[in-house]
């Protein structure tokens, strides 16, 4: 179900407690990507994010997906307790809508040179104006459904053989595709589709992934060398559709 942000110039898709499934550019808005020259720790990120944006003179609102690197995947119990700190940073800024948590994300732990703590490495915000196509970010997503609430529904657990990765990426395609489909929006639509995952995918791209993706490939696809943000889930991917990208240089 899409919720309308009456400050932030978009609607979005109720996710859980630390993030929301997906944000849609409202009309007379489009959608802005940035990323950080390097990523930043946490609390200085935010600072960043808030400078860029009154710089631009948006309100703090506008903010509508936030990718956040960090040194190693969590436990169940630690990445509650991580998100709880993360979303007091929403909440000061008063972004909820209702209660509602409406900025998407995707958080990734690098394989090779992880940062030393949890950073701010992109953000995404949203501006007046029209743009070609919808705007949009889909937050990222593993083999596992929205609702669980343990590793038990992990899709194949435990298993990384070249069929359980194949049965985990049917699965997140599916997630996917569902969020689109409730934001009115298509692959083909996508500026940029990130895949997060160390293990050998080179076997599902052709028939898998970039299929999947339709005409949306034609805009590239990221492989990040990362592991999804739960220790076990093994394969996740996001996707956006953004007007602007732009790297900013570190404060």
């Amino acid at each position: 179900m899409r919720i309308v942000h009456p400050k932030g110039g978009y609607a979005f898709l109720r996710g859980g407690f630390p993030y929301s499934a997906g944000v849609a550019a409202a009309e007379g808005h489009r959608i802005e990507h940035a990323r950080f020259a390097r990523p930043l720790p946490l609390a200085r990120g935010f600072e960043a994010v808030g400078r860029h944006l009154d710089t631009i003179g948006r309100p703090k609102q506008a903010l509508c997906a936030m990718e956040l690197r960090s040194p190693k995947p969590f436990t169940y119990s630690g990445f509650g307790e991580f998100n709880k700190g993360y979303v007091e940073f929403l909440k000061a800024w008063q972004i909820h809508v209702d209660g509602i948590n409406p900025v998407a994300r995707t958080n990734v732990a690098p394989e090779l040179n992880p940062p030393a703590e949890p950073s701010v490495y992109a953000f995404s915000y949203t501006v007046a104006g029209q743009q070609v196509g919808p705007g949009f970010v889909i937050a990222g997503a593993g083999e596992i459904p929205d609702d669980a609430r343990g590793p038990d529904h992990i899709v194949r657990r435990g298993d990384t053989s070249p069929a359980a990765l194949l049965e985990k990426a049917r699965f997140v395609l599916g997630l996917i595709r569902g969020r689109m489909a409730e934001l009115g929006v298509r692959w083909e639509q996508a500026t940029a589709t990130g895949v997060y995952c160390i293990h050998d995918i080179y076997p599902l791209l052709r028939g898998e992934i970039l299929a999947a993706m339709g005409k949306g490939s034609e805009h590239a696809l990221a492989w990040h060398f990362a592991r999804p943000p739960i220790e076990e889930i093994e394969f996740e991917m996001d996707a956006r559709g953004c007007a602007v990208e732009r790297v900013l240089p570190l404060p």
